[in-house]
């Protein structure tokens, strides 16, 4: 299927690595020129290069830390500056599985502000500095990566569970302009952070990585972990002219959570 990205321009936060990168690799795949944002200058342009080199499209690096309002306002102006536009936002920029943990009394307070300034207030920033740019031209896809802790009563998953609210109501204000609104929310995906803790604990309960995926997976219903691959042909899909019905909408992607009718 024709998903009509050719000559689109998408930025993608946090594209360095993990689902942020596949998200970029396939986009690209499809046509589109993408600028990838990370804090690391030497680790965004080595994947620019790398990714260039793989899909033969201009794939743009940017230095930005999301909770920075000037840093994402020189990231969309520097975009289109490169690029000339700006079609596409994919919001993933944050801590994998965050920075807060566990009870009341062992979270702490810092670690939940640091969680919200960067995948909430920092994707509200990248919306408000593309909506704009979007509304002027009466097209735009913003597609925001929240996670399955939006469904499942944790301190961590606030985060996840306020992009939802967010999702929805900016949906509802851009739709006039053509503009669609989307949040997918992961499961436990094969990211090179997630394959790094997978090994530290496997090794403290002395099994194999795989062993302990697969007992991670038991209730999935799909009974395996997700890769970044499949979250980016998701992404692929809502980013194109063909996903223009579906606004507003939190799109569970981990594999399927058994025993639930609606989530």
């Amino acid at each position: 299927m024709d998903l009509e990205l050719e000559g689109k321009v998408a930025i993608v936060t946090g594209g360095s690595k993990g689902i942020g990168r596949a998200i970029a690799l396939e986009l690209a795949r499809e046509g589109v020129n993408v600028a990838i944002c990370a804090r690391t200058q030497e680790t965004v342009e080595m994947a620019a290069k790398e990714l260039a080199l793989e899909t033969g499209r201009v794939i743009v690096p940017i230095v930005a830390d999301m909770t920075k309002t000037a840093d994402v306002r020189n990231m969309v102006k520097q975009t289109v500056a490169d690029l000339g536009r700006v079609d596409i936002l994919v919001n993933n920029a944050a801590v994998v599985g965050g920075q807060v943990r566990g009870t009341l009394s062992e979270a702490e307070e810092i670690d939940l502000s640091q969680d919200l300034d960067t995948k909430v207030v920092g994707y509200f920033r990248c919306i408000k500095e593309v909506a704009p740019h979007m509304q002027a031209q009466k097209w735009g896809r913003i597609i925001n990566i929240g996670g399955l802790s939006a469904r499942q009563a944790s301190i961590y998953g606030l985060r996840n569970a306020a992009i939802a609210h967010l999702t929805k109501t900016l949906s509802d204000q851009l739709g006039g302009d053509g503009i669609t609104v989307n949040v997918i929310h992961p499961g436990s995906t094969r990211t090179e952070d997630v394959d790094r803790r997978l090994a530290q604990g496997a090794s403290k309960q002395d099994i194999s990585v795989e062993e302990l995926v697969t007992r991670n997976a038991q209730n999935v219903a799909i009974k395996r972990s997700i890769f970044p691959s499949e979250l980016a042909y998701l992404v692929s899909f809502l980013a194109s002219p063909k996903a223009e019905c579906i606004t507003g909408e939190s799109i569970a992607a981990g594999g399927g959570a058994m025993g639930a009718v609606f989530q």
